[in-house]
């Protein structure tokens, strides 16, 4: 277990998402108990405190996790805006969570591409800024001045592949 994440031989974080997903839920249970004596915004505090920091913590290693991974921690997410608003398990979620003002987990993983989008134009601190490189093709090529970034070569998918280098001018050539 380094900083908070636990982490196995093959970098799955199976063992890290069951572990966030077991204690997120023990501590939305325990709200969930004595929701009906708090105010909103002391139930927004309670479930920020322990459920959604956890979901939220490195979530950089998870930019590479399995859909099947995504939507565990998507339940935890549901379930917090459940407790919260106290809507029923069968009631739609996507309005629960716009009311919230709440991103769904892949989109708070992929909120990235703001902070590269920061990176490139000084926003950001400066050894961020010093992880990107603009891409500069060797020849004249028309993708020269489309303002793509060098995404660096790695051999296979380890903890190189889901580093703020890579990722981030992955995330953002894509766009």
């Amino acid at each position: 277990k380094d900083l908070g994440v636990i982490i196995d031989p093959s970098l799955s974080f199976e063992a890290h998402l069951n572990n966030i997903t077991r204690i997120a839920f023990f501590f939305l249970r325990n709200i969930a108990k004595i929701r009906n004596m708090m105010s909103l915004q002391d139930a927004e505090k309670l479930v920020y405190a322990f459920g959604t920091s956890r979901l939220d913590h490195c979530n950089a290693l998870l930019s590479v996790c399995s859909s099947k991974c995504i939507n565990t921690l998507q339940l935890v997410q549901n379930a917090a805006a459940r407790v919260l608003t106290r809507s029923r398990k069968y009631d739609h979620i996507t309005p629960v969570l716009i009311s919230l003002h709440w991103l769904p987990i892949k989109s708070r993983i992929d909120y990235k591409i703001l902070l590269t989008y920061k990176a490139l134009n000084g926003l950001a601190p400066q050894y961020m800024s010093e992880l990107l490189y603009q891409y500069d093709p060797p020849r004249l090529l028309r993708s020269k001045d489309a303002g793509y970034l060098l995404v660096p070569q790695i051999m296979k998918t380890t903890a190189r592949g889901r580093s703020f280098s890579y990722k981030a001018p992955q995330l953002w050539n894509s766009l």
